[in-house]
């Protein structure tokens, strides 16, 4: 699985918050001074896992949030299930740049996907649907609430990508109906 989004977001903590292992981070100091929010920034990924049950484990790959970073999206993206998109809700100056990832890793691969709006404790946080109608998202698109720090809110928005993987999977499955 692929988390993705712009740039502090929440994907290194949505990670963290649910790795059985320590999370593998490609985090450096952020050199430019205009992005004070933070003191350091994904550059290659980060890596975590998560055991669902015996016979299934995801592997989950975040993505750098910079643009200057973005050649790792598509390498990133090479073999992924699904991805999730994850969005700051409470920053809506950054809902254009979430949807432009959205678009590009559609561009990748025709895999399911969710939307996260991460930081839903943040008094200033737009609801999911709000979000969706924001982000000029069709009906069908999953736009879920979220607290990436929060590991049973991260093991939903996983779950959920995980239903819909399967759904497709069953869809594809299906044979072909003669009518």
């Amino acid at each position: 699985m692929v988390v993705t989004g712009p740039f502090n977001s929440g994907k290194t903590s949505f990670i963290g918050s649910v790795s059985e292992i320590p999370v593998v981070r490609t985090e450096r100091k952020i050199t430019d001074n205009t992005r004070a929010t933070k003191e350091q920034t994904t550059v290659a990924m980060d890596f975590g896992r998560i055991t669902i049950d015996k016979d299934l484990a995801l592997y989950l790959f975040g993505t750098p949030g910079q643009k200057r970073f973005d050649f790792m999206w598509e390498i990133l993206s090479e073999g992924m299930l699904g991805f999730v998109v994850l969005v700051d809700s409470a920053r809506p100056e950054t809902f254009r740049e979430a949807r432009r990832i959205l678009d590009t890793f559609r561009t990748y691969s025709n895999t399911p996907f969710v939307i996260a709006a991460n930081k839903q404790d943040d008094e200033d946080a737009w609801p999911a649907e709000d979000l969706k109608i924001a982000l000029g998202l069709d009906q069908s698109v999953r736009v879920l609430p979220c607290i990436a720090t929060q590991k049973d809110s991260v093991k939903n928005i996983l779950l959920e990508l995980l239903y819909i993987i399967l759904e497709s999977a069953t869809d594809e499955a299906a044979p072909a109906r003669k009518g």
